[in-house]
């Protein structure tokens, strides 16, 4: 393809994410390519580099272009990323308007206009107000702000990074350092993650579902702050173990591998696909001590479960925020209302898996969101519900996941509980409270 034809092809991308906005971009431009096969390899990692560097500057953009008082069409979004981030000129820039077969219009006068408004101007400017200028939405502020006061400007920053990719050794197959030479062998290097005693991570991303490795379940793709999120569940061979919001069954994976596949793991979620995926996962990394369960409107499952579970691990749906690193269309996809709503789901949830709890048992309650209502707020108000349930202070819950030291925590305490975060340590952001359950006497 030509240059021209990529921009064409990454407006039309850009389009269709503006279309359906509430669903994920990757599963968006996913179709997007199914649809379009003949766009080869090269061309889509050129188009998809084009259309995500929208995305992740798309707060940016729209206050540039809100300024100017333009509405943020997919053809000005593109022009402007390319002459405000990637610092084209504007003869470059205007001369992929080209109007032919496979490239897109040609610019109006309108958007002549704009563009000549925008040549020279750095991306960020002292006059932004916070959310722009920190590339965050302004309903995130305020809990963002609470979260890590003086250092938001350097976390907000790491949200902008590009993720690295984590990979997980399948301890049912072999070691971490079998994982590597494995890998090694494909031509693919890894260093150890610093945390997670299972992770291995590859510091230039690059394509490894279809190295052998992969193939034969060595190996999967799992943020190390998941990995260890999984690791505080404690899991060990011959417990009961729910993963109560298991989506693909990263974790349920994660603590298979370590329960060697004695005793065992339900893995349950409401999204029917999701569950399907998690089967293909176990399948191929040799677990056989998992069952899936579907959630659906007046289950009785819950019920006749309560008190079977040695360990509950509530991965709870939210906003997400600390993974913005890598659903950068997160930051325009959800809002305040979406927040309202997480958290009256969230203790829902809460209130259900502390049912499924054994005396004496574990609760560990978990986001991949950064924000204090999400989390330390959740939690308190559970105990308040629950006295029957105490939090573990995080280093008797981590050595009892016999886990390496303690990280350092984030400038923001959260007291006794776990909070990972990009510009700390390198991973997704991801809160854990540990909580037991009172035993009876």
């Amino acid at each position: 393809m030509t240059p021209s034809a990529r921009l064409a092809a990454a407006i039309d991308l850009l389009g269709a994410l503006e279309a359906e906005r509430r669903r994920p971009a990757d599963a968006i431009a996913h179709a997007f390519f199914r649809g379009r096969r003949y766009i080869g390899a090269g061309d889509r990692r050129a188009v998809s580099a084009q259309a995500w560097g929208v995305v992740r500057q798309r707060l940016r953009l729209e206050w540039w272009l809100g300024r100017l008082g333009v509405a943020p069409t997919s053809r000005l979004l593109a022009a402007a990323h390319a002459l405000l981030a990637e610092r084209r000129l504007l003869s470059a820039v205007g001369g992929l308007f080209t109007g032919d077969r496979y490239g897109p219009a040609p610019l109006s006068g309108m958007e002549q206009g704009v563009l000549r408004a925008l040549a020279d101007q750095p991306l960020v400017v002292p006059e932004m107000p916070d959310g722009p200028r920190l590339n965050l939405p302004d309903w995130a502020l305020p809990g963002l702000r609470a979260r890590f006061g003086e250092d938001l400007a350097a976390e907000a920053a790491a949200m902008e990074a590009e993720a690295p990719l984590d990979l997980r050794a399948n301890l049912l197959k072999g070691t971490r350092a079998a994982a590597a030479a494995a890998l090694a062998g494909e031509g693919i290097d890894t260093e150890p993650t610093p945390i997670s005693p299972w992770g291995l991570r590859i510091p230039s991303r690059r394509p490894v579902t279809g190295s052998a490795t992969y193939r034969a379940g060595l190996v999967e793709v799992q943020d190390e702050g998941s990995q260890v999120i999984a690791a505080l569940a404690d899991a060990r061979p011959g417990l009961r173990i729910c993963d109560l919001c298991a989506g693909a069954g990263g974790k349920t994976l994660a603590m298979a591998a370590v329960m060697a596949n004695r005793g065992r793991i339900t893995a349950c979620d409401v999204n029917a696909p999701r569950l399907e995926g998690a089967a293909l996962r176990l399948r191929r990394a040799g677990v056989d001590n998992a069952e899936r369960h579907l959630l659906v409107a007046g289950d009785k499952w819950a019920k006749r479960r309560a008190g079977q579970f040695d360990r509950v691990l509530v991965d709870a749906p939210c906003t997400g925020t600390g993974t913005w690193r890598r659903n950068p269309d997160g930051r325009t996809r959800t809002g305040a209302g979406d927040l309202a709503a997480l958290l009256a789901k969230q203790g829902e949830i809460l209130s259900m898996s502390a049912e499924l709890v054994r005396p004496g048992g574990l609760l560990v309650y978990a986001t991949c969101s950064l924000l204090p209502e999400e989390d330390e707020g959740q939690v308190t108000a559970f105990l308040a519900r629950r006295p029957d349930f105490m939090p573990l202070p995080l280093a008797g819950a981590w050595a009892g996941a016999r886990l390496p030291g303690v990280p350092p925590s984030c400038p923001a305490a959260a007291g006794p509980n776990l909070l990972l975060s990009p510009a700390r340590h390198g991973t997704d952001g991801f809160f854990a409270a540990v909580l037991r359950r009172a035993a009876p006497g």
